[in-house]
């Protein structure tokens, strides 16, 4: 059969159209493993590829867009992730009878990547060869990499499919109505970058119908000369009596497969919602037109088996530094000074002088009368804190914002707020949204956590996100820091957060709480707090573990307040170590009516003990205590 290559060159290929909804109205639940339908129900897979072979497709792809290590996890079938792949070639290719080319499927992780996930590019790209060595032993003539919204994990599969065959390679991201990526990156953007990865042909597919993604394409012709490939969906779906039906019609479909060819598209097919009728009338008015002029001749460099060091200045790896392949005039913007640290805030100030501060927590309200909450951050101002820390509240019951309640102790009392944000709640974009607004409404100093599943609440089918973790949230920040938003775009002038990251110096498994603190500190943290501590020597060995470089660090301290508390501390809370000496203090203090006199003499002797270790305090006062910590902040003030 003729090379892929060849063939592309000679003239405008057509490929398939939709596995997953042509297997859904064969009445396949949307709950299967679509990808295992290779070994338990082969002939159903096999008709679809027959019905698009019918249809004159020339490039019909196997059935394993989900097929890799991470999808497959879900659905216990780890162990068949070879089958799957290999058989799915076999049915393609029994199906095509050497009348088409058989391009190997692979889709997204579906998990966040690095910067904005905790899966790093070296463990996606792995996980992305097996996939693509599965489907090269069974012996496709091309992948095609597809639907992909992170330009960086489309990357990783490009190198990862480079690293086991050297077949073709098809590139393609799934973009919205406005031409973007899901995560903001636009065309003037993506398309350099695809071109740096190598791949045989790039474009788009998935998400939008043809009128989008022909504005698109043409924005992606403006910027390049590689081969560009087109599938969009079969219009938006429409929930039809419990079932997502596309309405684009087959001829209404081929009028923009003309188009697509005509804006320089050299592969042409459908996505989700195209049956073998529109890829048949797509064929024809494809064959009608003039055989276009070859683009992307010259010679495709493979990706790369070298693999530089996760955070390294890489087009898919970059976090913060310079982007090598820019295109020039249209992405040309003013030069951009993030603002000095020691200017973001009166703690960062104090962080740059060397100085020790000291703060204290209050809970947002219940509801949303604050008068209790301003009342408390007045006193603790008065009483010489250096700052209130306002966290998101853990359970499900209806408490005031953290960003409110901050903003209202900042403007109210004058007291400076560490804002404790989360990303449990919030898709990528709406945290981009939250921090622009919190930020235009001063605040400053934030402590970016991924934030604790909900587990008892007041609301038992609330769903979370996850969209990023703490990693990904602190390189989100930090790109605002430097002027540009998620999607790598100018927002003017750049914020000024003065980022801060959690750490537990008891954690349960610690090497892996240092990899993550020194993959927050790659991603742009500045500051360090540390989750309670009963004793200076766990936090001097933690500090030890970090090495450097060694951000500044505030130690929380919780006055025990009962021998009850201070057992559970011990005995149930993973990862937090109370040392017997003190549960038996607690214990004596008790005997004699003292324990909670008891409990802040404890936490006195052990901010002093701290204070040499760190740069700061923070006071986490137990319910109805608030006098007890300010206690505290008199003590370390005096």
């Amino acid at each position: 059969m003729q090379d892929f290559r060849e063939a592309l060159d000679e003239r405008v290929l057509i490929c398939d159209g939709a596995m997953g909804t042509e297997l859904y109205t064969r009445g396949v639940f949307l709950n299967r493993c679509f990808d295992e339908l290779n070994l338990t129900r082969p002939d159903e897979v096999g008709d679809v590829h027959r019905g698009y072979v019918r249809a004159g497709a020339d490039v019909i792809e196997t059935n394993t867009f989900g097929a890799n290590r991470v999808k497959l996890a879900s659905f216990g079938l780890v162990e068949r992730l070879g089958d799957i792949n290999i058989a799915g070639v076999h049915l393609a290719r029994h199906a095509a009878r050497g009348a088409t080319f058989i391009a190997g499927s692979m889709g997204p992780l579906g998990v966040r990547v690095e910067p904005w996930g905790k899966t790093g590019l070296d463990e996606a790209e792995e996980y992305f060869r097996e996939q693509a060595a599965a489907l090269a032993e069974g012996g496709v003539d091309l992948f095609i990499l597809e639907t992909f919204r992170d330009v960086s994990e489309l990357g990783a599969a490009v190198r990862a499919v480079g690293r086991v065959s050297a077949a073709p390679i098809v590139a393609l991201l799934t973009t919205g109505e406005d031409g973007s990526t899901h995560d903001g990156v636009p065309p003037e953007e993506f398309t350099p970058q695809l071109e740096a990865f190598g791949a045989d042909v790039i474009g788009v597919n998935c998400s939008v119908g043809p009128a989008a993604m022909l504005d698109t394409i043409e924005h992606m012709a403006a910027l390049t000369d590689r081969r560009l490939a087109a599938q969009p969906n079969a219009g938006r779906p429409r929930d039809i009596e419990g079932r997502n039906i596309y309405l684009c019609s087959p001829e209404y479909m081929a009028s923009y497969a003309s188009r697509f060819v005509t804006s320089g598209v050299r592969l042409v097919g459908g996505c989700c919602g195209t049956t073998p009728e529109h890829i048949r009338q797509m064929r024809a008015a494809v064959g009608a037109l003039p055989a276009p002029a070859a683009r992307g001749q010259q010679s495709v460099g493979r990706p790369s088996e070298g693999r530089p060091l996760r955070g390294a200045t890489d087009p898919v790896r970059a976090q913060g530094a310079a982007k090598p392949y820019r295109h020039d005039a249209r992405t040309a913007r003013p030069a951009v000074t993030p603002v000095p640290r020691a200017e973001k805030s009166s703690a960062a100030a104090a962080f740059a002088r060397g100085d020790f501060v000291i703060g204290v927590q209050l809970v947002p309200p219940r509801g949303y009368e604050c008068g209790a909450l301003l009342e408390a951050a007045r006193t603790v101002k008065a009483r010489g804190a250096d700052f209130v820390y306002v966290p998101e509240h853990g359970n499900g019951v209806a408490r005031m914002s953290a960003i409110a309640a901050a903003l209202l102790v900042e403007q109210r009392t004058g007291i400076e707020t560490l804002l404790q944000y989360a990303c449990r709640d919030h898709s990528l974009p709406a945290i981009q949204a939250d921090l622009l607004g919190a930020h235009a409404m001063g605040l400053r100093n934030v402590l970016l956590v991924t934030g604790e599943p909900l587990r008892q609440h007041d609301y038992p089918d609330a769903t979370l996100v996850f969209d990023v973790d703490s990693i990904g949230l602190t390189h989100a920040v930090a790109t605002l820091n430097r002027g540009e938003d998620i999607g790598s775009q100018s927002i003017g002038r750049p914020t000024a957060f003065h980022i801060g990251v959690a750490a537990n110096p008891t954690a349960v498994v610690p090497d892996h709480e240092v990899r993550r603190y020194r993959y927050k500190v790659d991603a742009g943290a500045e500051f360090l707090v540390l989750q309670p501590i009963f004793d200076a020597a766990d936090l001097a060995a933690f500090l030890d573990r970090l090495g450097a470089p060694r951000l500044p660090a505030i130690a929380s301290v919780q006055p025990l307040t009962s021998v009850r508390e201070a057992e559970e501390l011990a005995h149930e809370v993973p990862g937090v170590r109370v040392p017997a000496a003190l549960v038996e203090r607690m214990a004596r203090a008790e005997e004699t009516g003292s324990v909670v006199g008891e409990g802040l003499e404890i936490a006195r002797e052990l901010i002093v003990a701290l204070r040499p270790l760190t740069q700061g305090v923070l006071v986490v006062p137990a319910r109805g205590e608030l006098e007890s910590a300010l206690e505290l902040v008199e003590g370390v003030k005096g």
